[in-house]
């Protein structure tokens, strides 16, 4: 069994950077076939998809996924919090920009900082590494400023993604208070997108979303990358992280995320990128040095 990392090592950085620019471009998919797929009957499909991909995985591997460990209950509340995240970023996109949905969202690293070492001592943030925090946070609104100034002021999709990022850091809290980590990732994932499987359809049958397959072939593709990569692959990789690495100091890199939707806006929807991009992306990066220093 691997030991738990008091400092993030060149796999951690890696994969954490793999993830932050997949779930950068996951905002344009989602976005992008709106009109097509309601937002949460796509959450519910690439829940329930990325469900059967993980029992075929855990058969495959011979995890069980069900024996008794006195979990289930610790696990239900990871599971009900991390639907009622996707239930608010979802809905949260029908009535505001996605970048500006995306600046409430990413707050969600400084519940962990701030919660997380009530329960877990080891991973108290020294003032440096809250500057830090700060640094890359500041990052993230100043790159968006622009595109805020000019998008949805609706305060409802502010509300919505705000509860989100704090819903995604208690999601974390959550499962470092209650030692969640000593589980399989595979059961640890399970939990939480079994949860949003199960409640997520009926709030999209509830809201009257219409449920068809009749798609473009980008429709597809959006779901299939959505479920196969996101929440399969990249959030199996999040877990196990969790269970190995501390989790105030792989937070901080999810600030990463906005600004990579950013870049990918630049790419496929042919926005320009600016300087303040770039220098934006150059605070993250210092941001992430601090946080991380030894």
């Amino acid at each position: 069994m691997n030991s738990r990392k008091e400092q993030l090592d060149g796999l951690a950085i890696g994969i954490l950077l793999v993830c932050c620019m997949f779930w950068g471009l996951q905002q344009i998919l989602v976005k992008s076939i709106m009109d097509e797929v309601a937002p949460l009957f796509q959450a519910s499909l690439r829940s329930i998809g990325a469900c059967a991909l993980l029992l075929v995985w855990c058969r495959v591997r011979g995890i069980r996924l069900f024996d008794r460990d006195g979990t289930l209950w610790a696990g239900l509340l990871a599971g009900g919090l991390f639907a009622a995240e996707f239930a608010c970023i979802y809905l949260g996109l029908r009535y505001t920009a996605a970048s500006r949905l995306t600046v409430f969202l990413y707050t969600s690293p400084f519940w962990v900082a701030a919660l997380v070492p009530l329960f877990i001592k080891s991973e108290r943030l020294r003032p440096l590494q809250w500057l830090g925090m700060a640094c890359a946070f500041v990052a993230v609104v100043f790159a968006m400023r622009e595109g805020l100034s000019a998008g949805n002021r609706s305060a409802m999709g502010d509300l919505l993604g705000l509860a989100a990022g704090a819903l995604w850091g208690l999601t974390t809290v959550s499962i470092r208070a209650n030692n969640l980590t000593r589980v399989s990732p595979e059961k640890l994932l399970f939990y939480q997108i079994a949860a949003t499987a199960v409640a997520l359809p009926w709030i999209s049958w509830a809201l009257g979303e219409s449920w068809n397959l009749q798609w473009s072939g980008l429709a597809w593709g959006s779901m299939l990358a959505q479920t196969v990569i996101g929440a399969f692959a990249s959030y199996l990789a999040w877990m196990w992280m969790l269970g190995r690495y501390p989790a105030t100091k792989i937070s901080v890199f999810v600030f990463l995320t906005p600004l990579f939707a950013l870049l990918f806006g630049t790419l496929l929807l042919g926005e320009s990128a600016t300087p303040t991009l770039l220098l934006a992306l150059g605070l993250v990066a210092v941001g992430i040095v601090l946080v991380n220093r030894k």
